[in-house]
């Protein structure tokens, strides 16, 4: 019998591949997606732990999902609960002691044995309970992917951190660095292109520090993936996140300087611009190592965009720390970035520091910050105004006739079309030319070939990647 799967997920985009393999996992038992989780046989709440009261946010809506428990029992039917990815792996105890109505707890790990969890909680009363940190690798258990991703996809590649940087959870919840092998992620990539996918992202904690084993008997670093997947016929477009800094490598930049593929934009966390404060994170880098970084990449990539992540308030930060963050900002200049008051996360040295920052410092900087981030991303935006630029489409926007897509530079770029294009536009890759730049999105119109065109017979030379 078809059995309804309903996954909210959370945090990252690797929880986001995730929940796309638990789906391929739990196909052969019949369970199929479902959009919500009314109704649904199974709901996995996919969790990330990285935010403040992540873990609180999880169980008010295991509140709400236990009432929709109790009513399917008094209905006949049954509900099954789990609760999945870093908050599981973190607190799976705390999560059954909590919240009873819970039938599986699982960490990012393990969900290649859901099949077993699924048949022990059927037989059994209690919840299950599964966050160690298995010795094989839970991609060498996998299936094929069952479900399209649609035109952009998301490929794991690295998952785990060694970095240890004192302020962050990953090495607790994700494990140790680990790299898939060559062949694997090239056979999953060459799949994901031939379902439709015409855009890839390689994903991992620190997807630079990949070390992946290659056919030939040597250890491949991330470039000379990234090189080898850009060789997949039917492949447009190629990404990658999260990077460290310490990983940036000469073979790496040297990929974004001859990759036409490889999309000019890329996420490098840097956290602060003081050293003194990059010290006390254990993030094994200086601001200066950073700039000379950003230099040599933009070097070989002149139009490169960059986006980050930024914590304050850390524990110990000073005015004149806070101060030489805003001057690195100042000096990188970023299309987009991250930004963030530091939250003490369970487990993690830095929540043991007594040196902690006033809630009215950690709020005051913040909206310093994020006035100067802000000011840089409409900045960027406007300078896009009059460019022709390739937009690859992949969903309709909140208005009719829209669709929206995103530029080689991750922008969010919207057009207006007539309302029956909207579905044929969906995994095109159109030239736009963008009218207007606003703070979080550039608007457009297409460019070389009209909307009646793409509606009517396909026939316009420059329409790419237009489904027919």
């Amino acid at each position: 019998m078809q059995k309804k799967l309903f996954i909210k997920t959370y945090g990252c985009q690797m929880n986001v591949y995730d929940s796309h393999r638990m789906s391929d996992v739990l196909a052969p038992l019949g369970y199929m997606p479902w959009p919500s989780s009314q109704d649904a046989d199974m709901v996995i709440l996919n969790t990330c732990h990285i935010r403040e009261k992540a873990a609180e946010k999880v169980f008010s809506e295991l509140g709400r999902l236990k009432a929709q428990k109790e009513l399917r029992a008094r209905q006949g039917g049954r509900m099954i609960i789990a609760v999945a990815g870093c908050v599981a792996q973190a607190e799976g105890a705390e999560v059954l002691r909590r919240a009873p109505q819970v039938d599986m707890v699982f960490g990012p790990q393990t969900y290649h044995r859901l099949p077993e969890l699924v048949a022990r909680s059927l037989r059994g009363s209690g919840g299950v309970l599964d966050t160690d940190f298995p010795l094989e690798s839970k991609f060498d258990h996998l299936p094929e992917e069952s479900h399209r991703q649609g035109p952009t996809a998301f490929l794991s590649v690295q998952e785990g951190c060694d970095k240890f940087c004192t302020f962050c959870v990953v090495p607790y919840t994700r494990g140790s660095e680990y790299s898939r092998p060559v062949a694997d992620v090239v056979a999953e990539a060459e799949r994901l292109v031939a379902g439709g996918a015409l855009e890839l992202t390689l994903l991992g904690q620190n997807v630079n520090a990949y070390h992946g084993a290659g056919a030939d008997g040597k250890v491949w670093g991330l470039g000379r993936l990234l090189r080898r997947i850009c060789e997949i016929d039917g492949l447009r477009r190629l990404r990658y996140t999260t990077s460290h800094p310490r990983d940036v490598d000469d073979e790496l930049i040297a990929a974004h300087a001859v990759e036409s593929k490889l999309m000019p934009y890329l996420h490098l966390p840097v956290q602060s611009g003081s050293d003194r404060i990059l010290e006390a994170m254990n993030r094994g880098h200086s601001a200066e190592d950073y700039r000379r970084i950003v230099e040599r990449l933009r070097n070989a990539a002149p139009d490169l965009a960059l986006s980050s992540d930024f914590i304050v308030g850390f524990p110990g930060e000073s005015a004149a720390d806070f101060a030489a963050t805003l001057r690195l900002v100042t000096d990188i200049g970023y299309a987009q970035a991250y930004s963030f008051k530091y939250s003490p996360r369970p487990g993690t040295p830095a929540s043991l520091a007594e040196t902690q920052v006033s809630e009215a410092d950690k709020s005051e900087r913040l909206a310093s910050l994020q006035m100067l981030l802000g000011e840089q991303q409409i900045a960027f935006n406007r300078a896009s105004e009059g460019r022709e630029m390739m937009v690859l489409f992949d969903a309709p926007g909140r208005k009719p006739g829209q669709i929206v897509g995103r530029s080689p530079h991750m922008q969010s770029v919207h057009v207006t079309v007539p309302v029956p294009a909207v579905p044929r536009l969906r995994g095109a890759l159109l030239p736009v030319h963008i009218e207007t730049g606003h703070p979080n999105s550039l608007a457009g119109r297409l460019e070389l070939c009209d909307a009646g065109a793409i509606l009517s017979d396909n026939r316009c030379p420059q329409t790419l990647g237009v489904p027919a």
